[in-house]
């Protein structure tokens, strides 16, 4: 088994780094390999809605961060999130990235679990949370909780150290995806059976 585990701020070793870290040592220790692949800081091309990928599978725009995180995510067990707190709100960047990265491919990641973790000076972190767990909860995937929010406070690289709760309820969250898979893979059932979607337009 293994998680992607998506490093949302453009700083490459900064506190959303380390928070992720913090998760990905508990899963690791469980005996479940992970992967944190990092942003960067380059512009990320959003969703335009052309509606290609409905046909072809898959974004249309070819670029190399969509590209990983797509092979990465489609052979991965579970996806964690994580973002800075910018105004309120993720990570455009990383939105961008989730926008195309997760509507081109909602049936592949359908019931892999996921999980939001959210890094902030001081406010607007349950937005940042609320917005990432939007994602999730258009694609079927199950969303992951701990004791608390996914949230840790930290402002200069290294200070979320200092967040004990945060630090706990990280730990937490490690432990449940870990519980989590297992059961998935001792369980060994079949998928929910699927309807056809049905679209409702209320403007007609």
């Amino acid at each position: 088994m293994n998680v992607l585990l998506i490093n949302g701020s453009a700083r490459a070793k900064g506190n959303t780094f380390t928070a992720l870290s913090v998760v990905a040592e508990i899963l690791q220790s469980e005996g479940i390999d992970t992967h944190i692949m990092q942003i960067g800081t380059k512009p990320i091309q959003g969703c335009t809605g052309c509606g290609r990928c409905k046909t072809i599978g898959r974004c249309v725009f070819e670029d190399d961060l969509y590209n990983e995180a797509r092979e990465r995510m489609l052979s991965a067990d579970a996806l964690i999130v994580g973002s800075p707190t910018y105004f309120a709100g993720p990570n455009g960047s990383l939105t961008a990235l989730l926008s195309r990265l997760l509507y081109s491919n909602r049936d592949a990641v359908s019931y892999k679990p996921a999980a939001a973790v959210v890094v902030a000076r001081r406010g607007g972190a349950t937005t940042t949370f609320d917005s990432l767990n939007r994602f999730f909860m258009a694609c079927n995937m199950p969303i992951v909780s701990s004791q608390y929010w996914n949230i840790i406070h930290g402002e200069t690289p290294g200070e979320v150290l200092q967040d004990a709760e945060g630090l706990q309820t990280l730990r937490v969250l490690g432990r449940n995806m870990s519980w989590l898979l297992k059961g998935i893979k001792e369980a060994d059932r079949p998928l929910p059976e699927a309807e056809p979607k049905e679209r409702t337009n209320f403007v007609r």
